[in-house]
């Protein structure tokens, strides 16, 4: 059996001249897992979270990382934080150089990589938050939402093993937002474990493998997102509510417009369970085909073959390769976040659509289009384009 990424064994903590903020916590991470700390304000995900890196130390327990129990003394506590990179709510704790290059450089520049490799991890990484071209500005004129962006860049130019954000997507617009959760999928399938604490149920039940239920300093329970959101006494006893288009399926459960079945994964899922139920049944026309393209391919010429044949092709860019080879052949995409449940919308739409990305992130693609056209029973064609056109479905 794999050794954990994280675990917390029989964890506890209390604030000086306070109560338990944390009561004999005990779970443990997946290795390569992406997890959910879910919970009302003030349940203790924050205290929890700063337990990952050895920035606090239990009152009793102990916290387990990769199979070795953390040392506090000050050389095992940055050998802990290289491995373990976390990114505050709060960014401007984080945040302190004069330049956005020296902010991003700092850990990099700490731990002795040369000054070409450390130029090459601040630029890899702040393309990466979509923040080419700011290296030279100082932080504290930047926006809130630019700030939690230098500080993600900040971490992930530590190259570390563990991911840890607190409310990643505070002070974020909505597509700031998903554009951030899409890149902690690409690190995830990077092989990065992440665990985030957030209380935006929506979220949680769309991006999170796993999801741990907190509150009042205790684990409530700890599981798939489902089981968890889709119990009415433990939304109750977490002070939360159901994610809207879990909600929805219930309402229309017990109304009897639909067959109680296994909870709609997104709105991709939920969209066809309403139009089966929707006077006249599912459309007869067959869906567009989903084409899918890797960088390494070469873009600009499959790109252009592909609108000859579908003047109305949709483009959709996933990872940062593939939006830094985009950007450098000038072309536009139509979708930079939520691509592959935007991209089967437009397919069920008989619309055209072209995904571009790159490495894991082509699995992730197949995976999800297969589970969709499994889960739903209609047939889903992927098919990979190459730069000389011969297309094959998978």
């Amino acid at each position: 059996m794999s050794v954990p990424a994280i675990e917390f064994k029989q964890l506890s903590f209390a604030y000086s001249g306070r109560p338990d903020s944390l009561k004999s916590i005990t779970f443990s991470l997946r290795r390569g897992s992406k997890t959910a700390l879910v919970g009302p304000n003030g349940a203790g995900k924050t205290t929890l979270l700063l337990m990952c890196n050895g920035t606090l130390r239990p009152t009793s327990g102990t916290v387990v990382i990769g199979g070795g129990e953390i040392s506090y003394d000050a050389r095992s506590l940055r050998e802990i934080r290289r491995r373990v990179g976390m990114v505050f709510q709060n960014s401007d704790a984080q945040l302190f150089a004069p330049t956005v290059y020296q902010d991003v450089a700092f850990g990099p520049l700490n731990i002795g990589i040369s000054d070409e490799d450390i130029g090459r991890a601040v630029a890899e990484s702040l393309f990466a938050v979509g923040l080419a071209g700011y290296e030279r500005r100082p932080p504290h004129h930047l926006s809130g939402g630019e700030k939690k962006r230098v500080a993600i860049a900040g971490v992930l130019a530590m190259q570390p093993e563990i991911l840890i954000f607190d409310e990643p997507t505070s002070s974020l617009d909505p597509a700031g937002a998903a554009e951030i959760m899409d890149l902690l999928d690409e690190l995830h399938h990077q092989g990065v474990t992440i665990l985030l604490s957030t209380h935006d149920v929506e979220l949680a039940y769309q991006w999170a493998d796993d999801v741990v239920l907190i509150a009042d300093g205790e684990i409530l329970h700890h599981g798939p997102p489902a089981t968890i959101f889709c119990d009415t006494d433990l939304m109750r006893r977490a002070h939360l509510t159901m994610p809207t288009l879990l909600s929805l399926y219930h309402h229309l459960v017990a109304r009897r417009l639909m067959q109680p079945d296994i909870p709609p994964g997104g709105i991709p899922d939920m969209a066809q369970r309403i139009e089966e139920i929707t006077p006249g049944g599912i459309a007869q026309d067959a869906p567009a085909p989903i084409h899918l393209l890797d960088t390494g391919e070469g873009v600009n010429g499959p790109i252009t073959a592909l609108r000859t044949i579908y003047p109305n092709l949709r483009i959709g860019v996933m990872g940062t390769a593939a939006k830094r080879t985009l950007a450098e052949a000038a072309i536009i995409p139509d979708v930079t976040y939520g691509v592959i449940d935007t991209s089967i919308l437009h397919a069920l739409r008989r619309e055209p659509v072209l995904i571009i990305t790159t490495g894991g992130m082509i699995e992730r693609v197949k995976a999800r289009v297969l589970d969709f056209s499994r889960t739903s029973g209609i047939s889903l064609s992927v098919l990979p384009l190459r730069e000389n056109d011969t297309t094959e479905e998978i």
